[in-house]
């Protein structure tokens, strides 16, 4: 039996990572493998608790969250929150202006990497215009 705030976790990443992706969350939690701790406490700590608040949409927390991974220079990271940030509503237009307005604060070297990431996923899912990566332009 799994709790209210699990659940509700559960519910959240569903809605914007897809069906595949909770059913391997599911299978982490209902798990004793190594990392599983782990999963439980992002379904209930970040999906269930801080997501589900109100005070903030979902596209403006998405907008947080890639600020913050832009900074942290987490690019895998970043590239799940891309995806999700597009099911919360974000436009790719919206996606590179965080990116634009973390530059100043990050510097272009962390801002750089970042884009590649971006680009990565935009055109995973099939949103990209032909932009060209920092490493494709040879900058990298």
């Amino acid at each position: 039996m799994i709790s209210q705030m699990t659940q509700r976790g559960l519910d959240f990443f569903k809605e914007t990572n897809g069906e595949a992706a909770a059913k391997q969350m599911e299978l982490g939690l209902s798990s004793t493998a190594f990392g599983s701790p782990m999963a439980q406490l992002a379904c209930d700590f970040a999906f269930g608790s801080v997501w589900t608040r109100e005070g903030l949409e979902r596209k403006q927390r998405s907008l947080v969250i890639l600020g913050v991974l832009i900074a942290q220079r987490q690019t895998g990271e970043l590239k799940n929150h891309v995806r999700m940030g597009i099911a919360n509503g974000l436009t790719v237009r919206e996606i590179e202006e965080a990116l634009i307005q973390a530059l100043p604060y990050v510097g272009f070297p962390a801002a750089a990497s970042a884009q590649s990431a971006m680009i990565e996923v935009l055109r995973e899912l099939g949103l990209d215009n032909g932009s060209k990566t920092a490493e494709e332009r040879g900058m990298l």
